[in-house]
């Protein structure tokens, strides 16, 4: 459909047309190169979701709408709930949190513009209100907010040696966080302290129980991703 500029209702109707070398040797030889078919298609489905994707952002992981899940749950009988998305990325956690929750009030930040400016394509196309901020984690935002959600950098820098081709496709800016893989995350547990009572986090399985030993003075409990393994932290004060 992508190459073709068909949509699904062409897709059936059309199905017995050839579809021209000239345009499927291309997409076969970037994806036999260990291209992202998500690259390839330009967009991918998350959730009720359909998000454009590039190489200036991390594709969206089927795991972290799990993520967004207890977020949601969290902002049960909040009304009109101030959100704040910490590293979006593609918008995807921003937006769909605005999606599900119309009053919230959300607002979203990166470091990168590039990442910023494809965030802000996605919530035009879903004709979704969300603030996007250029900065650092959380730098000059005043609180407070009734939840701040994060997908952080949370890989160990050593895993960047053995990641899988399609991998290297995301940028490097959002897969690792340090030594351990929190750096960037134990900076945001420090920051949200002055701006919400509740933060929620997706880590790494390997050292999300590690950060959650750290964090004096907030409650926090540790949930499974799809696969059951420890994925996501939640923490209230």
């Amino acid at each position: 459909m992508h190459a073709l500029g068909w949509s699904r209702a062409d897709l059936v109707t059309r199905r017995d047309l050839d579809v021209p070398l000239e345009i499927l040797e291309p997409l076969a030889r970037r994806r036999e190169a260990r291209e992202p078919l998500q690259h390839l298609l330009g967009e991918v489905e998350w959730g009720e979701l359909t998000l454009k994707v590039s190489p200036a952002a991390l594709i969206p992981r089927p795991e972290t709408e799990v993520l967004l899940e207890l977020v949601l749950q969290c902002l049960r009988g909040v009304a009109a709930p101030r959100v704040l998305d910490v590293g979006t990325g593609t918008g995807v956690l921003a937006l769909g949190v605005k999606a599900a929750r119309p009053d919230a009030v959300v607002l979203a930040t990166d470091v990168s513009e590039d990442a910023l400016e494809l965030a802000r394509e996605n919530a035009a196309r879903l004709e979704l209100d969300v603030e996007f901020v250029l900065g650092d984690l959380t730098a000059n935002l005043a609180g407070p907010f009734n939840a701040v959600v994060s997908n952080p950098p949370y890989l160990p820098d050593a895993d960047a040696a053995r990641a899988q081709p399609e991998v290297r496709h995301d940028p490097s800016l959002a897969l690792y966080g340090g030594p351990d893989g929190l750096a960037l995350a134990r900076r945001l547990v420090l920051e949200a302290e002055r701006l919400t009572t509740r933060l929620a986090l997706e880590l790494d399985p390997r050292n999300v129980r590690v950060l959650a030993s750290e964090m004096t003075g907030w409650t926090v409990t540790v949930h499974p991703d799809l696969t059951g393994r420890d994925r996501f932290l939640l923490a209230s004060k």
